[in-house]
């Protein structure tokens, strides 16, 4: 049964994060807020955690491409090739925001990332995902849980989307409504900023 953590975006309280980011630590699925809708998250270096995250999507993890939700750039080197200094100086303007930038692969990226040539970085302008990272050390990894098809009530009030994941997560971080339009995907592998989908957001 996941628990339900009021945590206000306002002043979030620092145990209440601490309890989330132990739950992480654990294996643990959580939803937390972000600058856009609603997401699923876990821990990246966790296999068995990334593995239920594909579950609920109805995929196969080595088909997955979960975004990798961080707190800042300097995790970039971790995950991502060397990039040039207008790439660097375009994401340094753009973050933090409702942006998923792709990027080259490394080949150090975590387990269930291995054989990826592409990944999904994004650093969302939301104190909550934000400290739960910093307080994690080391970014994790996310899916929205937007429904593509409608604009449905449960993809946006925290009560509604525990109900419909009371079995499936650990934690739901309600911290109000969320919003029902999901980030914009731009790909920046050829070095010029291409928009593979147009969400919120202006760049």
């Amino acid at each position: 049964m996941a628990k339900i953590l009021k945590i206000y975006p306002d002043n979030p309280q620092e145990n209440l994060i601490d309890e989330v980011v132990h739950t992480l630590k654990n294996g643990g699925l959580i939803i937390y807020p972000s600058d856009t809708v609603y997401a699923l998250g876990c821990n990246i270096f966790d296999i068995r955690a990334m593995e239920k995250l594909a579950k609920i999507k109805n995929i196969n993890l080595e088909k997955a491409h979960f975004s990798i939700i961080c707190n800042d750039l300097s995790h970039l080197s971790e995950f991502s090739r060397p990039i040039t200094t207008s790439t660097f100086r375009y994401l340094k303007n753009n973050i933090p925001g409702p942006f998923t930038f792709i990027l080259e692969a490394n080949k150090s990226l975590p387990l269930a990332y291995k054989g990826k040539k592409t990944v999904g970085i994004r650093v969302p302008d939301h104190i909550i995902p934000q400290m739960i990272v910093e307080k994690l050390g080391h970014p994790i990894a996310s899916t929205s849980i937007k429904d593509d098809d409608e604009v449905i009530e449960y993809s946006t009030d925290p009560e509604l989307i525990a109900e419909k994941y009371d079995n499936l997560v650990d934690i739901v971080i309600a911290a109000g409504y969320g919003d029902n339009i999901a980030s914009t995907i731009v790909d920046l592998t050829s070095g010029e900023p291409e928009i593979l989908r147009q969400g919120k957001g202006e760049l």
